[in-house]
């Protein structure tokens, strides 16, 4: 890989676009909208999830991450990333796509939050019964 590969990732309402470029120093670095990857998450959750594809093609430290990453909250936005690192992989090497396909990571996780009902306090909680 000579060039850096770009990727969407998706999750809620959370877009991530993922560039991994070659390594120029001696280890490869995560950067998320051009903080460090363990300031931007701090969950040690959300760091796992993110570093699952990577971990699975053994390919951690290997490539220069970055990431823009916009919507939703700090979990979207981790399985956002996650979603584009995988389909970024699978650019980089096609050989990774039984070992991604088989662990869930290329299918975008389609569950979004249901919308509030007229009557009701929530989706689906009621307001509270009063007797008298």
């Amino acid at each position: 890989m000579e060039k850096q590969v770009h990727r969407v990732g998706k999750r809620k309402n959370a877009i991530a676009r993922v560039y991994i470029r070659p390594r120029k120093g001696d280890k490869g670095m995560i950067r998320i909208n051009d903080r460090s990857f363990e300031d931007y998450f701090p969950r040690p959750t959300a760091r796992m999830l993110i570093m699952q594809p990577l971990e699975l093609t053994s390919t951690a430290g290997q490539y220069d991450i970055y990431v823009n990453v916009l919507g939703g909250g700090n979990s979207g936005q981790a399985g956002a990333v996650k979603h584009g690192i995988a389909r970024a992989l699978l650019l980089v090497d096609p050989t990774y796509r039984p070992v991604l396909k088989k662990a869930g990571h290329l299918t975008r996780d389609s569950r979004e939050v249901e919308r509030k009902k007229y009557g009701l306090a929530g989706a689906r909680r009621r307001y509270q019964y009063s007797k008298r």
